[in-house]
């Protein structure tokens, strides 16, 4: 299915399955951080706004169905370049307009707080992961 075929009810329930599937990994990586840091009690957390910024994935849909036959290591670069570009902007739109820090990177690798450059291989396996997700509710045709 396209998406220029889909219509807004079909747009609006992969726009929830995809925040919701979003903040399922968020929750999963930063739990796992949590062990990782010797916290026993696996703290893990995200915000409210990155259901809205996981859900706008399914804007990506067109460009997934564009590069789907393509080489995977290519598409894993544009998927980190892409993530990148996405956290970057929505993360200095939270900050400009609300002066709030949904997510805050601390280290070498971080980009004004808002980017980690080390996250490289954590969003290039996220944007595959999402392009899976695509292909699944392609197939049970989710709309």
């Amino acid at each position: 299915m396209r998406f220029c075929d889909k219509n807004n009810s079909t747009m609006i329930k992969r726009f929830f399955l995809y925040g919701i599937i979003g903040w399922s990994m968020e929750i999963v990586w930063t739990g796992f951080y949590s062990l990782l840091s010797g916290h026993m009690a696996l703290e893990a957390y995200t915000s409210l706004w990155m259901f809205f910024i996981y859900g706008s994935a399914v804007f990506l849909e067109p460009l997934h169905d564009i590069i789907r036959n393509w080489n995977l290591v290519l598409r894993g670069i544009i998927w980190v370049v892409i993530i990148w570009g996405i956290e970057y902007s929505t993360g200095k739109l939270l900050l400009e307009l609300l002066h709030v820090y949904p997510w805050q990177y601390f280290g070498k690798f971080a980009v004004e707080g808002i980017v980690r450059l080390d996250y490289a291989p954590a969003w290039f396996v996220a944007g595959l992961l999402f392009e899976r997700m695509h292909g699944i509710l392609d197939r049970l045709r989710i709309n």
